[in-house]
């Protein structure tokens, strides 16, 4: 499967130039594509100035008619998110190996920030890869199939999860169900709510993000 789809996307290199000495992966939602977190990139990487920045896009087209999807979201079910997400997962899973590779980093120099089905997506690879990254950050997610992580999980990188009360996309009630699945399989979560916001990333949500990024990344 990784060898049918080759990731591509935008990126970004250290805001201080020269080599990079982290590695942070924007994964965009459902219906967008890479330039779409890849602006995050120049206001985080102030928290880390040696950090390259890669955001690629999904490896379909969404069946919306617009943008890309990791997976699909016309059947909703629980079978289907986890079905979908591993899917996506051994594509991602070798852009990140190569992209780590590329840069002559260890694991423990990336964070991956996911958006929507991004942070779906990242809360479904990071505890399954065989070393833990620094860190994963979830804006407006879920955690999928919840109750298979604590047999699946085989890393533990610490978790930050960032979500509106007033999100019309992905209900809000997903934050607490995600922080109660980390927790019961012994990952260190912390979560934020983010008072009228909807389905998107305010201002405090970029700082709650740039705190997390320059605590686990040094």
């Amino acid at each position: 499967m990784p060898g049918l789809f080759e990731l591509t996307g935008p990126a970004m290199p250290p805001v201080r130039g020269g080599t990079p000495d982290a590695l942070v992966v924007l994964l965009h939602g459902y219906g967008a594509d890479g330039n779409d977190l890849i602006a995050l990139a120049p206001h985080l990487g102030q928290a880390v100035p040696g950090a390259q920045f890669v955001s690629p896009n999904a490896p379909f087209p969404c069946e919306m008619g617009f943008g890309r999807q990791w997976y699909s979201a016309s059947d909703r079910s629980a079978e289907a998110y986890l079905a979908g997400s591993r899917t996506a997962a051994s594509i991602l899973d070798g852009f990140l190996d190569d992209q780590l590779a590329a840069l002559g980093l260890d694991e423990g120099r990336m964070v991956l920030i996911g958006f929507s089905q991004g942070t779906m997506l990242a809360l479904h690879v990071a505890p399954r890869r065989p070393v833990a990254c620094a860190g994963v950050v979830g804006f407006s997610g879920r955690l999928v199939a919840p109750d298979l992580l604590p047999e699946e999980t085989v890393s533990r990188p610490p978790i930050m999860l960032v979500h509106g009360d007033a999100d019309e996309v992905v209900p809000y009630d997903a934050l607490a169900e995600a922080e109660a699945g980390l927790e019961g399989a012994s990952f260190a979560v912390e979560s934020h709510t983010r008072p009228g916001l909807g389905h998107g990333i305010d201002q405090e949500a970029m700082a709650l993000a740039a705190r997390f990024l320059a605590k686990v990344l040094g």
